[in-house]
């Protein structure tokens, strides 16, 4: 038991890096980033970068679950969106500990339930245990509540049909993070060149996501796929958001797909690489998903986007141009003019404060629920169908 604790500090602290990675490497200077690369040090733990509100608090907010780093990742979206976190509950002492700490102002609940009972907390965000995140995003709706849950935020199809039958019958939101697009800042500018038809109609996307490992982190349930859903429902629910998205597409349908367990036998539940062939009624798209980036590579993954259009391209490095520019939210357009490099890392993260005013005004500009749940719908099917690789290493 012991043992455990540590490991799961350290998981918060690499997760926190990661989550830092995703939501506001941009924001902070290159230079502090590298550093912290470089010594371990994680960049939410430099003075001064977490989200400050000034103004008066739109809405009131709490947290329940923090078993991922994400969680800080989604605080800081409500937080620039005009949200006051007011309390926030955690099982696990460790990590309310952390928490606490990087947001003393915050009550410590002494339950769930006294914050699905607390009339005036409007939104619960969560990145409890993943196949725990739908049982309590069903209970935050029945309390009147809107949910913002980290990826995945659902588990299994079962699950799915269960949520959506409540968010239907209470009209609360239920919105997944998928921070990849929603809080990348070269996703956001990529979706505005799209929209602004610089690459014509999109035909194909081309996810990749690749993650590192951290094995000696990870707590047992990372290497459970009952618990985190698998591969491709966990990692690859991010590049199936992006898939529609992208495509416009309302309707897909999963042509192949495979998962395997190619390097960690000592994990036989656990599944290391995914891929996927999937059509939409708008365009096509290839998802591939492992844990295999290398120690030598200067981030937690190279993840890279490619949206072929029928009048040019766009190419995303999300997080690193290797041997290339220094940090993240590069971006390549081509189309039949020339090829320009654009810098986005100024771009504005609209999601939070979008969320805030669906919360506020009853609408879906953050993201449709109809679109939310098809993401998950077909990372799931593409899970649920995958068949199984098997690799010689």
């Amino acid at each position: 038991m012991n043992e455990k604790q540590p490991n799961r500090r350290k998981f918060l602290k690499e997760s926190v890096a990661t989550a830092a990675g995703i939501i506001i490497t941009s924001a902070i200077p290159t230079e502090a980033v590298r550093a912290s690369a470089n010594t371990g040090l994680t960049p939410l733990s430099a003075p001064n970068i977490l989200t400050k509100s000034t103004d008066t608090p739109r809405i009131k907010f709490s947290a329940i679950g923090l078993n991922h780093g994400h969680i800080y990742g989604q605080v800081e979206a409500v937080i620039r969106g005009g949200g006051q976190l007011v309390s926030f509950y955690a099982k696990e002492p460790d990590l309310a500990a952390a928490f606490s700490k990087r947001y003393p102002d915050a009550k410590v609940a002494r339950s769930e339930k006294e914050i699905l009972e607390d009339k005036s907390i409007q939104l619960v965000v969560s990145a409890s245990i993943p196949d725990e995140r739908a049982p309590l995003g069903i209970e935050v709706m029945k309390n009147g509540k809107d949910f913002m849950v980290d990826k995945p935020g659902i588990t299994s199809l079962e699950q799915l049909d269960q949520v959506r039958k409540v968010q239907k019958q209470t009209g609360r939101i239920y919105s997944i993070m998928y921070s990849e697009r929603l809080e990348n800042r070269a996703t956001v500018k990529a979706g505005e060149l799209v929209k602004a038809g610089a690459i014509g109609k999109v035909i194909q996307t081309i996810g990749l996501g690749p993650h590192r490992i951290n094995l000696k982190s990870r707590p047992e349930w990372f290497f459970d796929r009952k618990r985190f859903g698998g591969i491709i429902c966990d990692i690859g629910s991010h590049q199936c958001d992006q898939f529609l998205f992208f495509t416009g597409s309302t309707k897909a349908e999963i042509v192949s797909s495979q998962v395997g367990n190619v390097h960690y036998p000592q994990y036989p539940l656990f599944e290391d690489f995914g891929d996927v062939v999937i059509r939409g009624d708008k365009g096509t798209g290839y998802i591939r998903v492992d844990w295999f980036t290398p120690d030598g590579l200067n981030t937690w993954g190279d993840g890279r986007l490619t949206i072929l259009g029928t009048e040019g391209y766009i190419e995303l490095r999300k997080n690193i141009d290797i041997a290339g520019r220094p940090g993240g939210n590069h971006l390549f357009l081509v189309d039949n003019k020339n090829t320009q490099y654009i810098d986005c890392s100024q771009e504005e993260l609209p999601y939070g404060k979008q969320l805030v005013d669906d919360v506020l005004n009853r609408t879906q500009t953050a993201m449709s629920q109809e679109h939310c749940f098809l993401a998950t719908e077909v990372a799931l099917k593409a899970q649920k169908q995958a068949q199984q690789l098997k690799i010689n290493t």
